[in-house]
């Protein structure tokens, strides 16, 4: 009688386990297969070739299949290095994050810090279209994704952020620059950008009575670029982002 039990809780642990070596992010934890040696792929090629492909054609067309054909190799050749799609995308979005321009050392001012980490990783994001909203999906766990990071959790705490502070200023920054992005990459796919723009004004012009603040506004958004509306709205939140002390 006690087999039928432990067996079940085996096969429950084996499903669990399993499960989470599937999930995204899991790449970063899974070992590393040395029990053969490597055919000739490489993750560097893997990573540039996926990269490429998501720049192409975004992330609903990639596959592993389409992705083994553009490196001229054999699926089985692509699973010896990456197990699943989730870590393609993981270890793409992180080779995103490489390409962050960040100073080698910290300034003076930790605001001019977190400001050229917030404008180096729109930049980076909106050079791949699909990175920005990929970002806001999944977890950040990559050796580039986490330098990044500790070059903006140092700034931070320069600037007096400490413990649960610290991380909701991080999460701040960081959400604030991934949503625009992520709306600007959008926006910049349609073909209609100028003609919807002008739809909405005239929708919003035409219940004025709904809308009086909206239709004061809008003819002043049609005026404004993406660039200085981000920097603009980067540089209230640092205004408005102050140090624990201040609130004590």
């Amino acid at each position: 009688m006690s087999a039928k039990p432990n067996g079940t809780k085996g096969t429950s642990g084996t499903k669990g386990k399993k499960a989470l070596d599937n999930a995204p992010g899991a790449v970063w934890f899974r070992a590393e297969k040395t029990s053969r040696p490597r055919p000739q792929l490489s993750h560097e090629r893997i990573i540039a070739t996926a990269v490429e492909l998501l720049d192409r054609d975004g992330v609903r067309k990639l596959s592993m299949r389409r992705l083994a054909e553009w490196l001229g190799a054999h699926a089985t050749s692509l699973y010896w290095h990456v197990a699943t799609k989730d870590d393609v995308l993981d270890l793409a979005l992180d080779a995103v994050f490489a390409e962050l321009d960040l100073p080698e050392e910290h300034s003076a001012s930790w605001q001019e810090d977190i400001e050229a980490f917030m404008t180096g990783l729109r930049s980076a994001l909106l050079h791949h279209p699909w990175a920005a909203a990929l970002a806001n999906s999944r977890p950040l766990m990559g050796p580039n994704a986490l330098r990044s990071s500790e070059f903006a959790y140092t700034a931070l705490t320069t600037g007096g952020f400490e413990g649960v502070y610290l991380s909701s200023a991080a999460a701040t920054i960081t959400h604030y620059v991934i949503g625009s992005a992520s709306s600007e990459a959008v926006w910049k796919q349609r073909s209609d950008e100028v003609a919807t723009r002008s739809a909405v004004d005239a929708h919003i012009r035409a219940h004025i009575d709904d809308y009086p603040t909206l239709a004061g506004h809008f003819p002043l958004l049609e005026e404004d670029d993406w660039e200085s509306h981000f920097h603009r709205g980067m540089r209230l939140l640092l205004a408005g982002l102050t140090s624990p002390d201040a609130h004590a």
